[in-house]
């Protein structure tokens, strides 16, 4: 396992530590030879699972593209829905395969326009305002770590239903506000066991399994 990662220095092995400095093996405590064993056989199988992923992602990028390929040269038309999603079903029904398209939404200075039309009828609302509502638009505009805005919260907001006319204007504000600065194509499989069961999805995910 250390075959690759051992320097021989006048016919002794060292291995580097993590400051970068040759320790010879034999100085190496036995559970920390074990741990560097064990992370070294981990990373080798998730290295070739990762690989295999890959590999199983292009396969299957091109075998859905050769197939509508055949369509369009079959009807002179292309399968699928909005925004490029589609679904591609077995036979029995007991399998398919759904290729979806999300969109990166960013948010434009029409933003800061909603933000303070919102305050507005906060300020004014008082104490007559649900204080969920509030905590929504907080959490709404308090940047997360990478100091992106939450966009799961801005989006609740539109959803909720307030005829005030500043609201509205808000909720204008917002949609004015974004923008698609970037699309990503996901593949996932489902099967079930009878055409009338319930979907079940394949787990590719390592945190699914």
């Amino acid at each position: 396992m250390w075959d690759d990662e051992i320097v021989e220095v006048g016919g002794k092995s060292y291995l580097r530590d993590a400051k970068g400095n040759l320790v010879p093996v034999e100085a190496i405590k036995p559970e920390h030879k074990l741990e560097d064993e064990t992370v070294r056989k981990i990373m080798a199988y998730a290295r070739d699972l990762s690989a295999q992923i890959s590999r199983f992602k292009q396969h299957t990028f091109d075998d859905l593209s050769a197939f509508e390929a055949l369509l369009a040269q079959e009807y002179g038309a292309a399968k699928g829905g909005a925004k490029g999603n589609k679904t591609f079903m077995s036979f029995d029904g007991l399998m398919k395969v759904q290729v979806q398209v999300a969109d990166y939404i960013d948010f434009g200075p029409q933003l800061q326009v909603a933000k303070g039309l919102i305050d507005e009828c906060l300020n004014e609302w008082a104490a007559d305002s649900r204080p969920e509502i509030r905590a929504i638009v907080t959490r709404a505009f308090n940047t997360d770590k990478a100091g992106q805005i939450n966009r799961s919260e801005i989006f609740m907001l539109l959803r909720l239903d307030i005829a005030d006319e500043r609201w509205l204007k808000a909720m204008e504000a917002i949609r004015a506000a974004m923008r698609v600065v970037g699309s990503k194509t996901y593949v996932r499989c489902y099967e079930r066991d009878t055409p009338d069961g319930q979907w079940q999805p394949v787990t590719i995910d390592l945190a699914r399994a």
